[in-house]
């Protein structure tokens, strides 16, 4: 386990890992979540076994610190993973992101090329506003006050299934109150518009459960390699592990 400072107070943030050859890969999780739970096992696969790996747990939760004063906005998060991978010596990675963790992975990718060779994004949030089904949306329909210390938190947790609710208990909530409020307002240029203006190879996975990937052709058009996986939601690396490993050892564009 390794750290490094990103924010006020000497904040630190915190990441795992794993020893191995060729450039770094480096795997980011969603809301609530952490990094190893998601993706420890999708490492050890065969097709992936024997790679750097680093599973870095964001801002506020997992392992990480907390700070207070820290917004937890998208580009807080980007700039935090940067200050571990810039502390880690990972430069030229493969960053593979889960949910938010593809959100910040595609605006770190916008704001630091040299930290990323490719991206592989699980079905990332790429526009603001998203459906009210979403979580972030749910999260942020509360003030920071209501969600904190006014119940929505514990109504959250109560609602979530057991595999989100082990490391969302983990995160801070006033913490995953702000990225997800974060997540809502998105960013300017949107992190679409990021995605297609990148020139690093990008494959985004869609689980078919989750219905047809919004704007699919214009990503494609772009040059975006953009996966349907059988059988998986929301968490394709839960649904279907050996789908999610091939789609990360691929290296097409």
């Amino acid at each position: 386990m390794r750290h490094t400072e990103f924010g006020p107070d000497g904040a630190r943030i915190v990441w795992t890992e794993a020893a191995g050859d060729g450039p770094p890969r480096v795997y980011v999780h969603g809301l609530g979540a952490a990094s190893a739970p998601y993706h420890a096992h999708i490492a050890a696969a065969p097709v992936l076994a024997g790679r750097r790996s680093l599973f870095v747990d964001l801002p506020g939760h997992g392992l990480s610190d907390r700070p207070r004063d820290f917004g937890y906005g998208l580009e807080d998060h980007a700039g935090a993973l940067a200050r571990a991978l810039d502390a880690a010596g990972a430069h030229g990675t493969e960053v593979v992101g889960h949910s938010m963790g593809g959100a910040v992975a595609i605006v770190l990718a916008h704001r630091r090329p040299d930290l990323v060779s490719r991206l592989v994004l699980t079905e990332a949030n790429l526009d603001p506003d998203p459906p009210v089904t979403a979580a972030s949306s749910g999260i942020s329909t509360c003030t920071e006050e209501e969600f904190v210390t006014g119940g929505g938190f514990a109504r959250t947790l109560e609602k979530v299934g057991p595999v989100w609710r082990a490391t969302m208990r983990l995160a801070d909530p006033t913490a995953l109150h702000r990225s997800a409020v974060g997540l809502v307002r998105g960013t300017r240029p949107t992190k679409r518009q990021m995605l297609t203006g990148l020139a690093v190879p990008r494959t985004y996975l869609q689980g078919e459960r989750s219905g047809e990937l919004a704007g699919r052709a214009a990503l494609e058009d772009a040059g975006v390699r953009v996966v349907t996986v059988p059988g998986a939601g929301h968490n394709v690396m839960f649904d279907n592990p050996p789908a999610f490993a091939a789609a990360v050892a691929s290296d097409r564009r």
